[in-house]
């Protein structure tokens, strides 16, 4: 990409599209189009290909989706995975139509079996059942991504994608029904710092290992992947850097103030042991990311505190 290229960022109000926009404006893009659902809708074909039409990108980040935590996905799977097959899908076969010279797909970890082996390598996509939890959304996701691939072989659309770790960030969803991991963790003891709770409660035993990724980091691998990454297939973006929920839930206690009792809830259930992806094909090529995990959730915290008016509960 050159620096006065036309750039379509769809998703453009999200956590992950917003955080691509304020990477490229540091490095000086200038023909950034920012395309969420409240300007297009991305589920109806011929609104997708008027706008292609009409703007005519010349690179496109795929960052619009459906996204939630468990409870989300467990309860609505028929919208995530129709939502998103019909937002990815327009957005794909339209970028072909109009000879898009490059498009990413952003998609997700979650693609990978349940118990695949860690770390995660790329070549472990569909070698096993997903996760029954968020089925939907990966199933579409993989879609994506296939779709991506299929496009490259047949028509020679040099279309990639990238498949980050859990995020945070500027920008996260807070709410209390559809959050993530951190957000939502950060929220329940924030809460409970203000109103001096005695005790909260975490589901599990606090012994399954996750890793997690500022999103402002992603956003800097994306763009590296623009300008670096042919394909053909996919990259895993991450840091290979795990922590267990209990150090997690600990960490964040920390940094929020919150000094009193943490209950672990062992009737619920823990999840997936361990996830942690492979990264050594996206750090062979010259990338690796910055923010260590205590300085990101500050940096997220201190977001938290000055945007609660305006931040999703």
């Amino acid at each position: 990409m050159v620096k006065t290229d036309k750039i379509a960022v769809f998703g453009s109000n999200g956590m992950v599209g917003s955080a691509i926009i304020r990477k490229l404006k540091k490095e000086e893009y200038t023909n950034i189009l920012q395309i969420d659902l409240d300007q297009c809708n991305l589920k109806r074909q011929d609104d997708v290909e008027s706008l292609f039409k009409r703007e005519r990108p010349e690179y496109v980040f795929v960052a619009a989706a459906k996204v939630g935590g468990i409870i989300a996905n467990s309860t609505y799977p028929a919208e995530f995975i129709y939502d998103n097959l019909m937002i990815q899908s327009n957005i794909i076969h339209s970028a072909h139509v109009y000879c898009v010279k490059k498009l990413l797909f952003l998609g997700s970890s979650c693609i990978y079996p349940k118990m695949a082996p860690q770390p995660i390598k790329e070549k472990s996509l569909l070698t096993g059942p997903l996760e029954p939890s968020n089925e939907a959304y990966a199933i579409a996701k993989i879609a994506g991504l296939k779709m991506c691939n299929h496009y490259q072989t047949q028509y020679g659309d040099n279309f990639i994608s990238a498949m980050p770790t859990n995020l945070y960030g500027y920008g996260d969803n807070f709410n209390a029904k559809n959050s993530h991991v951190i957000p939502g963790l950060m929220r329940r003891l924030h809460e409970a710092t203000l109103n001096s709770y005695n005790s909260i409660k975490c589901w599990g035993s606090g012994k399954p290992t996750r890793e997690f990724l500022f999103v402002d980091d992603l956003a800097e691998a994306l763009i590296f992947m623009m300008n670096k990454f042919d394909g053909p297939g996919f990259l895993n973006i991450g840091t290979g850097v795990e922590i267990s929920i209990r150090d997690l839930v600990e960490l964040i206690a920390d940094i929020v103030g919150y000094d009193r009792k943490i209950l672990w809830d062992k009737s619920k259930p823990d999840g997936t042991p361990r996830k942690v992806v492979d990264t050594t094909k996206i750090n062979n090529l010259g990338w690796k990311y910055k923010t260590n995990l205590r300085n990101g959730l500050q940096l997220t915290y201190d977001w938290f505190l000055k945007n609660q008016d305006m931040i999703r509960f």
